[in-house]
């Protein structure tokens, strides 16, 4: 028991000071909602440009080709028979909204194809290729 100023006793105080608490939730808040768009995920590419309209955002699966030829399922690096044998189990597992195909556009045409072959050939119908509209050029 501590002492006031009159010599009177106080209790014991057993609340506890959230304020502080709360200014660091909102300034992690504020951090998290600046940095959040800066931290987009995914494979750096220059995509072709072409009369094309804005994406609708879907739950598709998103297949990048870089401009050396790797090939890369959302952010996962896969050879091409490794992607061959996997591509019908993770565009199933990713919902069936469709196949989304990225490549850089340096990269050969043939490769391109290649993995739009590849996916046909297991049964995957909807395969979009993605450009970038020309107004943004």
């Amino acid at each position: 028991m501590r002492r006031g100023r009159r010599g009177e006793r106080m209790g014991v105080n057993g609340e506890i000071n959230v304020v502080s608490l709360i200014d660091v939730m909102m300034l992690l808040m504020i951090i998290f909602m600046i940095t959040a768009p800066m931290m987009q995920g995914g494979v750096d590419i220059d995509l072709p440009s072409a009369e094309v309209k804005p994406l609708e955002p879907k739950n598709g699966l998103v297949v990048t080709v870089d401009r050396t030829g790797q090939i890369f399922v959302d952010d996962t690096k896969l050879t091409y028979e490794e992607f061959a044998g996997s591509i019908k189990a993770l565009s199933d597992r990713k919902g069936g909204g469709g196949v989304f195909v990225r490549a850089h556009k340096s990269v050969d045409y043939g490769t391109v194809i290649r993995l739009v072959a590849a996916m046909k050939a297991r049964g995957i119908t909807e395969v979009g290729l993605v450009a970038e509209p020309e107004e943004n050029r």
